[in-house]
């Protein structure tokens, strides 16, 4: 017995707890981003970039390329000829061999080149950053949807919760005028009154559960979670200041692009530096390198060391370094002109909460005298000097009243949300 008890309230404790579930905005932003397609794109641009890092890197590695080949010359140096007036040499000296072949391991080292594999892989890093802050630029886009949503789902709740309770208000006024229609008090088109608006609450209150439905549905799809019509939506606290200052991805694309151009202009640069390497030839060949003398196969091998120094290029370098500065300026005007629009943006957002909070102020005022008239027109509507009809005008206008106080609370938590979002700052 005990382990059925223990059964039930564990069952029962469950049912409490999914029924109890809450949902804030900032859950579903982050799981709005973590089940976007492009979430993943991230992680991919690191491994992008980590391969092209190690390739650039292995640029101080030696390189080792292989070669092989077979010539015939048509004219070659007669030694014998050229050493004929020395006595006894032309018949010591032969000819070079018109036929040659050779198969080499050719190594090259750089030494020194200038800061282009630095440069190099500072660009690399860049393009990354870039990458990735245009990713989340693009999943920060997802919180304009999510707040279309979300904040729709609260109305439709919230409307929801009044429309029962002036729902069942409704019904307990039918149940006891009743026994007022009977006692020839109230007419029975009273009642027909009543029993009409009811029947449009309970229209209202199946279209605000299909809508909310759908809405759910839609939500569930964008955040890929599972959410049931049990969970509860919250107001999100504003915690944060509501400032002007920018900190939109958008916005540091923009610096991270000028921080892209400037390693490019250090590429520019190193193209005009001095290059220093060494080199290294292991061969198999006839005649065995330079040594003509020797018609056989054999090995050799050569070292060298030199240095490459373009000393004049026609201003290429000046010129791509003017181009990189005029890029520049353009990204610094795209970055104001952006910032200005995000600024007049916030401007009228700060006017739109200024004046939601005016509204919040006396909303309160207004429900509260709503509510003494509708009691008082109760009053009269059982004393029968007014009509139902007349009660009903007044009943409505009170429903108006406190569902446009729930509705300017919400907006006006969506409007500084959206303040924040287009400032660029985090919700709590």
């Amino acid at each position: 017995m005990k382990v059925v008890i223990i059964m039930v309230l564990t069952i029962l404790a469950g049912v409490t707890t999914d029924a109890q579930k809450i949902l804030t905005l900032k859950e579903c932003y982050d799981m709005a981003m973590s089940a976007n397609a492009i979430a993943g794109e991230k992680e991919t641009y690191s491994g992008i970039s980590k391969i092209r890092d190690e390739n650039l890197a292995k640029g101080w590695l030696p390189t080792l390329d292989a070669n092989a080949s077979a010539t015939y010359n048509s004219d070659v140096v007669d030694f014998a000829a050229a050493a004929s007036s020395v006595p006894g040499m032309s018949s010591i000296l032969r000819p070079m061999p018109q036929d040659q072949y050779k198969l080499t391991l050719d190594i090259n080292q750089v030494i020194y080149d200038g800061g282009a594999i630095r440069s190099a892989r500072e660009l690399e890093q860049a393009d990354l950053k870039l990458n990735e802050k245009q990713t989340e630029t693009d999943l920060y886009k997802l919180r304009g949807q999510v707040n279309s949503y979300y904040f729709n789902i609260m109305m439709l709740s919230r409307q929801k919760e009044l429309l029962v309770n002036y729902l069942d208000l409704l019904k307990k006024r039918i149940y006891s005028m009743q026994s007022a229609v009977s006692n020839g008090v109230l007419s029975k088109p009273d009642i027909d009154v009543l029993t009409s608006e009811k029947l449009k609450l309970e229209q209202q209150i199946t279209e605000n559960r299909f809508r909310r439905d759908a809405l759910i549905k839609i939500l569930s799809d964008i955040t890929g979670s599972v959410i049931n019509d049990s969970i509860q939506f919250i107001l999100p606290e504003m915690t944060a200041e509501l400032t002007n200052e920018l900190t939109r991805p958008e916005l540091q694309i923009y610096d991270i692009r000028k921080e892209q151009l400037s390693a490019g202009l250090k590429m520019v640069q190193s193209k005009r530096m001095p290059k220093a390497f060494g080199f290294a030839t292991l061969g198999y060949g006839n005649p065995p390198g330079m040594n003509f003398f020797n018609d056989s196969f054999d090995t050799y091998y050569i070292l060298g060391a030199g240095i490459k120094w373009n000393i004049f290029d026609w201003n290429k370098a000046k010129n791509e370094k003017k181009v990189i500065s005029l890029q520049q300026g353009i990204i610094e005007n795209r970055k104001t002109d952006l910032s200005d629009n995000l600024r007049r943006q916030l401007d009228a957002k700060m006017s739109e909460i200024t004046s939601l909070r005016e509204l919040v102020k006396t909303d309160s005022e207004l429900i509260g005298l709503r509510k003494r008239i509708t009691i008082a027109a109760e009053s009269q509507l059982e004393n029968g000097t007014i009509t139902a009809t007349e009660y009903m005008n007044e009943l409505n206008s009170e429903k108006n009243a406190v569902i446009n106080g729930e509705i300017h609370k919400i907006n006006l938590a969506l409007a500084g949300i959206e303040y924040l979002n287009i400032s660029g700052k985090e919700i709590e």
